[in-house]
């Protein structure tokens, strides 16, 4: 009997073909083999894997149908469903797509004008803080919406089909749904955010960018939630201004910066492997705070609620699929030994929802006191924008 004879007799083994499916994460294998009804009853075309004399096929994915979205092998010419010819699927480079990103905010007051803002009567207003959990999850949920929609409509107006992309792009355009992100290559600062983008070192190792890139998003969350709560606070409309002056609230104090610092450190060791986290940035600040150790505990735990906060709207995005590929991104990058000492400086508090939200208040009216002896320095910021 000649074995090429026995091909007439093969059916597909679904079940070990589910298993090879199921593993192919965990084998690091992005290409997928897509099959149709017809096909499959037929038994004309199946992964050469299952079958010693098949010839070899390319399985290659390369083309899509327009209508369905079903990925098809090089070889196809048209969709089996829906009847209509295939597409080319073409790498789209995100470094180079610009989203809008805008997060507004209506109010019955439009400011442009600190002098306006900077009022007595503003600052009574903020000290009745007539603002609830509820507020503050439709805040969360408004940006979370709306970065969302930005991702939504990035990846329809330019056709980026995901499965393309690296784990550094996926995160890339993750990112820009909520702000800019820009590249610098000088320096020794893996990155920083600075009035609404994110400036990244790409001269760096994937997973570097990464996590850089989530650390400095935190950065921009806080200042973007807490920008959506001076404004409900207000009654006013955001604009640069309102921005400017949180701005400068989680700045002119090291206190406010520890706080701003270590929950961008929190959120960032999230999606970094166990024993690779690093609080360098945080210890520097630290080190001018002439503050007792059950104090600095405190501002760690206001900074890992903050961050709990953020980690919530960032998982909306990045999955559980995606975090294991950020993991693996790191395992192949990073070939240093891990250092769990730095998992010390790790706070396991958070703060309940009452003592949350007096944080937040302690946060926005001491520093928009500070604001009204400043504004010669808040023009300086808002000339930044």
């Amino acid at each position: 009997m000649k074995l090429d004879n026995l091909s007439k007799y093969t059916e597909i083994d679904r079940e070990k073909l589910e298993l090879i499916r199921s593993a192919m994460p965990e084998m690091e294998v992005r290409e997928k083999v897509y099959y149709s009804k017809d096909l499959i009853e037929d038994q004309m075309d199946f992964s050469p894997e299952l079958s010693l004399n098949a010839p070899p096929i390319d399985y290659k994915i390369t083309k899509v149908c327009p209508k369905c979205g079903r990925k098809y092998p090089d070889s196809e010419i048209f969709c089996f469903d829906c009847a209509v010819a295939l597409k080319d699927i073409e790498k789209v480079n995100v470094r180079q797509i610009d989203i809008n990103h805008e997060f507004t905010v209506e109010g019955e007051n439009s400011y442009t004008d600190f002098n306006e803002i900077l009022t007595a009567e503003n600052l009574l207003e903020l000290t009745k803080f007539e603002f609830e959990r509820d507020d503050f999850n439709e805040i969360i949920r408004n940006i979370k919406l709306k970065a969302l929609k930005n991702l939504d409509s990035a990846i329809k107006a330019n056709e980026i089909d995901l499965d393309t992309l690296s784990i550094l792009e996926k995160v890339i355009l993750f990112t820009k749904s909520f702000v800019n992100v820009e590249y610098k290559s000088y320096g020794q600062e893996l990155g920083f955010y600075r009035f609404n983008s994110i400036f990244v070192d790409d001269r760096q190792l994937d997973a570097l960018q990464i996590t850089t890139m989530l650390h400095e998003l935190t950065h921009f969350l806080i200042k973007e939630i807490l920008t959506h709560i001076l404004c409900r606070l207000l009654d006013a409309s955001k604009t640069k201004e309102m921005e400017s002056i949180v701005t400068f609230i989680l700045s002119y104090s090291a206190e406010n910066c520890l706080i701003d610092e270590y929950a961008a450190h929190t959120v960032e060791g999230r999606f970094t492997l166990i024993g690779y986290q690093d609080y360098s940035s945080f210890l520097n600040i630290q080190k001018t705070i002439e503050r007792s150790k059950d104090e600095i505990d405190m501002l760690k735990t206001i900074g890992n609620s903050l961050a709990n906060t953020v980690k919530e709207i960032v998982e909306s995005f990045i999955d559980i699929d995606l975090l294991e590929d950020i993991k693996k991104q790191f395992r192949r990058d990073i070939l240093d030994e891990p250092d769990y000492s730095q998992l010390m400086l790790e706070n396991c508090t958070l703060l309940n929802d009452v003592g949350f939200l007096r944080a937040i208040e302690f946060i926005i009216v001491d520093g928009f006191a500070v604001s009204m002896d400043n504004i010669e320095k808040l023009n300086q910021i808002n000339e930044m924008w």
